[in-house]
């Protein structure tokens, strides 16, 4: 089975994924593609029904995603922040799916009611394009790999939360395109860090359920770790993983890559490798996703709890008292450098 998977994963070359992707994202016929795949779904959707997410778009109402009225100004630690309107969505914390198909039409409509938007600002223009190039990225490697072969890498982290959101929205035009039907559970695995924390354990897994992921969990470093889940599910050949090129060792990555030397075999795939860290958040938000609440105390990074702090560039001292610091949400950081300047060796 190994030489066979060895096979598999040596079929891909980089340099070939790179340069047929890259020449993809930018040619109009993918543009066009996507366009008539939101028109035939646009016609597929159902009216919403009770316990559908409501979308609120347009002028209806805003709100500030910053806690002051600084517009495209900068904070007193000199980090510029974003835009204080966005468009209001309801949250999707209180959802309920019964089932995995369920589970990504309603993700699929949320993903393309903010597809579907006249964008109000550059940002928002972009990362609805980076939306778009995901979705083809996706789309492709679920052409080209069963679902019997794919899994998704997920720890409960803003990035690898963006993938699942897209990963959802992209099985249900693949299903409904391909009249298939959608496995009870989709395949993930869960690489534990050292020392997590608590609200992040219980985010895994709550969106776990959520989503209805199959979960395997292993307490080990990350090689280690694919190799026990690749032995445990010896199909996979390719996991889903929420990289992105500012991260340790994401700069030369692509969209498909396989492991390299020394890692258990298997094709990585990076749908949002090229997505900066205010378009993550914009997405989150946009969309209207719940997200792990150590986010909004500050943290930008999610680590153990020995390795982990608040964002030092989101302080904000207390007027009036001494040595008394707050922080800001996640989401008003901007800079894709400053990302990790809570984890310790990373300031």
């Amino acid at each position: 089975m190994l030489t066979s998977l060895r096979s598999a994963v040596g079929k891909w070359s980089s340099d070939n994924i790179l340069r047929s992707h890259r020449a993809r994202a930018a040619s109009a016929s993918q543009k066009g593609r996507f366009s008539a795949c939101q028109q035939q779904h646009q016609q597929q959707r159902p009216q919403p029904q009770p316990g559908m997410p409501s979308v609120y778009t347009g002028d209806e109402a805003s709100s500030s995603v910053t806690s002051n009225n600084n517009v495209n100004g900068k904070m007193s630690n000199g980090h510029i922040v974003p835009p204080v309107k966005a468009t209001q969505v309801k949250n999707d914390k209180d959802d309920v799916y019964q089932d995995l198909a369920e589970a990504c039409r309603n993700v699929h409509d949320r993903v393309y009611e903010f597809l579907e938007r006249k964008p109000r600002s550059e940002r928002i223009e972009q990362v609805q394009r980076m939306t778009r190039e995901s979705l083809g990225v996706i789309e492709e490697a679920l052409e080209k790999f069963s679902l019997d072969h794919l899994s998704f890498s997920y720890n409960g982290g803003k990035d690898c939360l963006v993938l699942l959101i897209l990963y959802l929205a992209a099985l249900h035009i693949h299903s409904t395109k391909s009249s298939i039907s959608l496995p009870p559970t989709l395949r993930s695995v869960y690489i534990v860090t050292p020392n997590p924390f608590p609200a992040v354990t219980t985010f895994v897994h709550s969106s776990a359920t959520k989503y209805h992921l199959s979960l395997s969990q292993y307490h080990k470093p990350m090689r280690e770790a694919f190799a026990s889940y690749l032995a445990d599910t010896p199909s996979v050949q390719a996991i889903f993983v929420g990289t992105r090129r500012t991260d340790p060792h994401g700069a030369k990555l692509t969209f498909f890559d396989p492991t390299d030397g020394g890692w258990p075999a298997f094709v990585r795939i990076h749908p949002v490798i090229d997505w900066h860290y205010a378009d993550i958040w914009s997405f989150i938000k946009e969309v209207g996703v719940e997200y792990c609440e150590l986010y909004d105390m500050g943290y930008t990074s999610l680590g153990g709890t020995d390795d982990t702090h608040p964002n030092p560039a989101l302080a904000v001292k207390t007027e009036g008292a001494e040595d008394v610091v707050r922080y800001r949400p996640a989401y008003e950081l901007v800079e894709d450098e400053a990302e990790r300047l809570g984890r310790d060796g990373k300031r």
